[in-house]
């Protein structure tokens, strides 16, 4: 049975009540001080695990809806990578707030010096331009290079695990579990990467 208008309606209002849930599960924790001895680091680990989580699920439509024949689906996956960029833009914000108190210099530093911050920064300006080119006017100016630009979205969760994995101290169960889910989405990508190395390597050999 195919999806309605309707239904495709109240999936993006459960996606809409979801977010709403999670920052407000946020902000309780953060009331009742049950963020643990270090109540910053929880929050930027919340933030970013929430935007990678987004993420992938955002990347999930597009199999989901070939697998079982519903093309509206698709329509989801604009809210879900904005709100995927909502997540991140809080986990920067929180990050460069409480963490390093504004020192914006310091910032750009630790971005150069650790590999696992300038991974983090590159997933943070792919999402930004996806945000900024996802809306109608431009995407119709942009024409086929709108999608060029867009499957950068690939790229955009492979660095967004490795900066997961590479920012997590201890314990590896949940990266491995990312890293499985994430390697299961790209599989389905496939022949883009193939193109990919076939463009790159007949650039490389003029």
């Amino acid at each position: 049975m195919k999806i309605s208008k309707t239904g495709l309606l109240s999936a993006k209002a459960l996606i809409h009540l979801a977010s709403l849930s999670t920052f407000l599960y946020l902000w309780l924790l953060v009331e009742q001080n049950a963020l643990g001895a270090d109540p910053v680091k929880e929050m930027i680990h919340f933030l970013g695990k929430t935007a990678l989580n987004y993420l992938l699920i955002t990347l999930c439509i597009s199999p989901l809806a070939r697998r079982f024949k519903q093309p509206l689906l698709i329509q989801l996956r604009r809210v879900l990578g904005l709100y995927c960029f909502f997540w991140a833009c809080l986990h920067l914000l929180v990050f460069i707030w409480l963490d390093l108190n504004w020192e914006v210099t310091l910032f750009a530093e630790e971005v150069v010096k650790r590999p696992y911050m300038t991974l983090g920064a590159l997933t943070w300006v792919i999402l930004l331009a996806l945000s900024i080119t996802s809306i109608n006017v431009i995407r119709r100016r942009m024409k086929r290079a709108w999608l060029t630009l867009h499957r950068t979205i690939y790229w955009a969760v492979l660095l967004a695990t490795i900066h997961y994995y590479w920012s997590v101290k201890s314990g590896l169960i949940e990266p491995i579990i990312y890293f499985a889910i994430c390697f299961t989405l790209l599989a389905q990508r496939k022949d883009y990467f193939k193109s990919f190395l076939k463009h790159y390597a007949k650039k490389k050999s003029v």
